[in-house]
């Protein structure tokens, strides 16, 4: 990507119907979710795709992997924090979370 602000490029669905009706009502509403996905946050795809994966039932990490391109488990995970109460403060890591903030060392002499 040339500019920070521009959307990164959806994930091209990998599923049998995607494939062989690209024009199917089942087709572009995987394309909808991938949009959504591309410009969502690291939580927000993970719940999206846990709850895609629940819709479907038994075999819905496989078939969410497929349409999102997301691994099955991170797809697991966003479907484990569906049960959990939401982070406080519109928070997308816990608490503690992500990198350490980098400190810059002093030499003393």
């Amino acid at each position: 990507m040339s500019h920070m602000s521009e959307r990164p490029l959806p994930h091209r669905c990998q599923c049998l119907t995607c494939r062989q009706q690209p024009d199917s009502p089942t087709a572009e509403a995987h394309r909808a979710i991938n949009w959504f996905l591309a410009s969502a946050d690291e939580r927000s795809r993970r719940l999206l795709a846990g709850a895609l994966a629940l819709q479907h039932g038994r075999g819905g990490i496989e078939l969410a992997a497929r349409i999102t391109g997301l691994s099955p488990h991170t797809i697991r995970r966003g479907r484990h924090e569906l049960a959990e109460p939401p982070l406080p403060g519109g928070r997308v890591r816990r608490p503690g979370g992500g990198r350490k903030p980098v400190e810059k060392k002093v030499r003393r002499s």
